[in-house]
């Protein structure tokens, strides 16, 4: 079959890590015969951050203030594993890319470099106030702070959901809105339910 693009983004503490390996262990179920080529942004930056290099360092006073990464290496994360990595038969998840309007475009245009057709955005939208007790639960060591927690949300509203809203608008792809306030379990049926209606 033609290889799938998937795109999953949401507020932090939405779950969509958890729920991108889900739809990996999905794919992987439903159609053995392909792989999945899976980026996960958070993870990448976690890895970056415990390094000892000047990019390194810098990085991580940003990750422990809760602040957005500049955009030069956000995409320096995703696209650099692409070029060295990817092979193009795979399907292709992407969690957590991108978090900002000019990412959302340098993103559509590799996938469009790619020859990515008509790609599937699931965006898990989640309140503020779900949000927070999530990261609250989750303590790693970027959501100690309530500071921290309070700088992400209001990022969020400011550069997130402009770059959702690219996708939304965007006709040259798939995009499922998807209630995340829920079990973990109901929200990953919500996506299969809803890509099954897309045919995949």
């Amino acid at each position: 079959m033609v290889p799938k693009t998937f795109i999953i983004i949401g507020r932090s503490g939405c779950g969509k890590g958890t729920q991108a390996k889900l739809l990996n262990e999905y794919l992987e179920q439903e159609y053995k015969d392909s792989q999945v080529f899976y980026i996960e942004s958070g993870k990448q930056f976690r890895s970056l951050v415990v390094g000892n290099s000047y990019t390194s360092t810098l990085a991580r006073e940003i990750n422990d203030s809760g602040l957005l990464q500049p955009s030069f290496l956000s995409s320096w994360v995703w696209s650099n594993i692409l070029i060295e990595e990817f092979t193009g038969t795979e399907h292709l998840i992407l969690d957590g890319i991108p978090r900002k309007l000019n990412e959302a475009k340098i993103l559509d245009g590799a996938l469009r470099f790619y020859k990515r057709e008509k790609p599937y955005f699931v965006f898990i939208n989640v309140t503020e106030a779900w949000a927070r007790q999530r990261l609250e639960e989750r303590g790693r060591s970027d959501d100690k702070k309530r500071a921290s927690i309070d700088t992400k949300m209001k990022w969020y509203e400011s550069d997130v959901l402009p770059a959702v809203d690219f996708f939304r608008k965007n006709e040259s792809y798939n995009f499922l809105e998807i209630k995340g306030e829920q079990t973990i379990e109901k929200v990953h049926e919500d996506i299969i339910k809803s890509l099954k209606v897309l045919k995949v």
